[in-house]
């Protein structure tokens, strides 16, 4: 198969295990994603405040990323990111169940919490198990199976949301996600040679950029996220169906472009491929605030998607300045870092956005870029100088 050429044996029991726990948190997440809205105002009856709030705990999870740290003082990593998924698909499966306000937000934050700490910790994961070379080409291979898992689960809602009950729409892609999380769980992690992990929850000096691309990654994210399909409903008219096609458009876009990223990294290297992430971001962004065709809105959103992608160059260059013992601390301290803007910037674009127009947000997101973009120009310089003290370490 594509996913495990060019791999060694052993790697390819680790890739098999992360691929098992990539889909199933992936289909548990966009199962709930995708039934949400519609769940909570056809069946449970919340109101707008009440919806507004589970939306805002659901983030918590990705503030106290760092907590997962704790975890590891008495539970192997790759065992806990079973056990993670397993929570995801859970939480997932428990919401159709219980449609009214408490239970949904109990049964969210066990879905969040799980595919949060997964998702620290799906990083961490490949940086400790693959190679220099290895690991952007392992992080490309995931997001496209990722983004096909995505696709399956759009079909499955597209297919089926009109003939079974909330009940069964989130039970299917919750218990997909508790069953191979469970497998994951039994899977003998062969070919592990990862370095133990330090125990620490305080940031490091040493990966102060790291830190900051972080935080501004999640800035861009969140502005694409909540901000970018709301332009196309409310000042474009796009349908529920058209959002859906969209949808469907984009994550088979990404499935078919994502596992050649590793390839890009490795061709042109991080720093040149930030450059181009962030001066096609900042292209996007004043995209979505000057025009006014629904057309190029359309390649606008899948342009950023895929783009989007290259952040796993941010993780690549983690790997290169990094001792192998601090990957899991501090992709758990990123996980926090990456969520604090996903708090904050939805209530501020949303006062921008009533306040100064629509475009606002979007040049507000094009600056966020432009810092990333200077940034990003220190990441050769901070390669050299870290190899060469990890080299002296060592």
């Amino acid at each position: 198969m594509a996913l495990f050429s060019g791999l060694p044996a052993s790697k390819k029991h680790v890739l098999l295990f992360m691929a098992m726990l990539n889909f199933g948190s992936t289909v548990a997440m966009q199962g709930w994603t995708m039934l949400y809205n519609n769940f909570v105002v056809n069946c449970a009856g919340l109101s707008p405040a009440e919806s507004g709030l589970v939306q805002g705990l659901r983030e918590i999870p990705g503030l106290l990323g760092v907590t997962l740290i704790f975890f590891l003082f008495f539970m192997k990593e790759h065992k806990l990111a079973a056990l993670s998924v397993m929570a995801a698909g859970l939480g997932t499966m428990l919401t159709g169940m219980f449609p009214s306000f408490v239970p949904i937000i109990f049964t969210s934050m066990l879905m969040s919490f799980g595919f949060h700490y997964f998702e620290a910790m799906n990083n961490s994961l490949a940086i400790q198990h693959f190679d220099l070379r290895q690991t952007p080409i392992v992080m490309g291979r995931l997001r496209g199976l990722v983004a096909g898992g995505s696709l399956m689960i759009s079909i499955f809602m597209f297919l089926f949301s009109d003939r079974l009950s909330f009940v069964w729409l989130f039970f299917v892609p919750g218990a997909v996600g508790l069953l191979l999380g469970f497998f994951g769980l039994v899977h003998p992690l062969m070919g592990s040679n990862a370095p133990r992990q330090r125990k620490r929850i305080l940031p490091q000096k040493r990966y102060w950029l790291f830190y900051i691309l972080n935080f501004l990654m999640g800035g861009r994210r969140i502005v694409f996220s909540v901000f970018a399909v709301f332009l196309m409903v409310e000042q474009f008219g796009f349908s529920v169906r058209s959002v859906s096609l969209l949808f469907m458009f984009n994550y088979t876009v990404n499935w078919l472009f994502n596992p050649m990223v590793g390839k890009i990294i490795n061709r042109l290297g991080e720093r040149r491929l930030m450059t181009i992430e962030y001066i096609s971001a900042f292209v996007i962004f004043m995209g979505y605030a000057l025009t006014k065709s629904e057309y190029l809105i359309v390649l606008l959103y899948v342009f950023d998607s895929l783009t989007f992608n290259f952040s796993i160059a941010v993780r690549t260059f983690f790997q290169k300045i990094a001792f192998p013992e601090d990957a899991a601390p501090n992709m758990a301290i990123a996980q926090t870092i990456n969520h604090i803007p996903a708090v904050t910037i939805p209530a501020i674009g949303g006062w921008m956005w009533l306040s100064w127009g629509y475009q606002s947000v979007f040049f507000f997101g094009a600056g966020i870029t432009v810092m990333s973009l200077l940034l990003a120009q220190l990441v050769d310089r901070e390669i050299r100088m870290k190899s060469t003290q990890r080299g002296e370490a060592a």
